[in-house]
């Protein structure tokens, strides 16, 4: 009987040692998905500031493209922003990027309004603008997150609902999730679903600690 327990437990000894680092490799900083650099930019916030990616350069920080004007999934995806907002709340090292894609009605002084409006606190939040060709190109190109305008659609314009993560050396990054009996890459979080907003803000976590 005493040898039946020995070897049952260096069986789970064994075991122990061959899971536990996977098991740790899966919850550890390296499980999270990295893809391409996001692009050089350069746009004017909500303040008259420019804004470029050297600003942002040692932060985590959410990217999403909206415009202010939007009477569909834009309100929500802020509600889910506001929620970063207050879970993050006076971490200098996280911020969020909203990308007008209609900069020719969201001026710096209109962001600003809709920022103010819309109980927007965090000091790097930056509501951005600029040339719409070059915003098009961003997201676009560099995110590959479409955007762009459609006069059929409600409000004048097209985008993803998406929000993309950024770690502090410029990288968009994810995570893997599981469905079913699959597990399934994803490079950007939908911004009108809860139960991603929470792996989004699980996923700021692990790159905050990075």
């Amino acid at each position: 009987m005493k040898k039946t327990y020995t070897g049952i437990a260096f069986i789970v000894l064994v075991f122990g040692i061959w899971a536990v680092p996977k098991i740790v490799d899966k919850l550890s900083p390296a499980s999270l998905l990295k893809f391409e650099k996001v692009p050089d930019f350069e746009f004017t916030n909500q303040n008259n500031k420019m804004i470029s990616n050297k600003d942002l350069n040692g932060k985590v920080y959410v990217v999403e493209f909206f415009f202010t004007s939007c009477p569909t999934i834009c309100p929500k995806m802020h509600q889910n922003l506001l929620k970063l907002q207050d879970e993050f709340y006076g971490n200098p090292n996280f911020g969020i990027v909203s990308v007008t894609i209609d900069p020719v009605r969201d001026t710096p002084e209109h962001l600003k309004k809709y920022a103010e409006k819309h109980n927007v606190s965090l000091k790097n939040w930056h509501f951005l603008t600029g040339k719409k060709d070059v915003i098009y190109d961003f997201s676009n190109k560099g995110f590959k997150l479409y955007a762009g305008e459609n006069a059929e659609a409600e409000g004048g314009f097209e985008h993803s609902g998406l929000f993309a993560l950024i770690d502090k050396d410029g990288y968009i990054r994810s995570r893997t999730i599981t469905t079913g009996e699959f597990e399934n890459p994803i490079k950007f979080y939908d911004g009108l679903d809860s139960e991603q907003i929470q792996m989004l803000k699980e996923d700021i976590n692990i790159l905050l600690k990075e």
